[in-house]
């Protein structure tokens, strides 16, 4: 299934690794419906290959941690990173990036990859099934604008473009 502009958001579940308790979350990974966590709300999306990767850890995650204010700014309520790591990679990769996670602040993992007609299989490189690297704005659950890489690039899923899309 390939998702487009125009097109709810799959359902399903993401999760999250929470690191510090708070009201409806325990520490360590919890689950949420994406159609509960997308009402009413507008949230950019950037999905990436994989945690500890170079593009994503020196390019990717820090164009959108230099820009949240601006996405904010532009009305913007929730930035989340979505990979094909497990939770427990994607809460220790936010640790070393010096990020806590939370609902604010991205770490939200599932196979949204596969809507984004984005499934790589095994490489020569030993990495395994990733996602192709993409961003999209997701307004109350709504696809409003989605940009997908070609392989090994990165030009159009940064958080500039997102912020141009705005």
């Amino acid at each position: 299934m390939a998702i487009k502009v125009g097109d709810r958001i799959p359902d399903g579940t993401l999760t999250e690794m929470i690191d510090a308790e708070r009201p409806g979350c325990t520490i360590g990974p919890n689950s949420f419906a994406v159609s509960d966590i997308t009402k009413g709300k507008k949230i950019a999306i950037f999905g990436l290959p994989g945690a500890f990767t170079p593009t994503c850890s020196a390019r990717h995650v820090p164009s959108y941690v230099q820009n949240f204010d601006k996405l904010r700014a532009k009305g913007v309520d929730e930035v989340w990173c979505v990979s094909v790591n497990d939770t427990f990679v994607m809460g220790a990769w936010a640790r070393t990036r010096g990020r806590r996670q939370g609902a604010d602040d991205g770490g939200r993992q599932r196979d949204l990859h596969e809507g984004a007609r984005a499934r790589h299989g095994p490489d020569a490189r030993g990495m395994g099934v990733r996602s192709q690297r993409y961003s999209m704005l997701v307004d109350n659950g709504v696809v409003k604008a989605l940009n997908v890489e070609q392989p090994g690039k990165f030009e159009v899923s940064d958080a500039d473009t997102m912020l141009k899309a705005l």
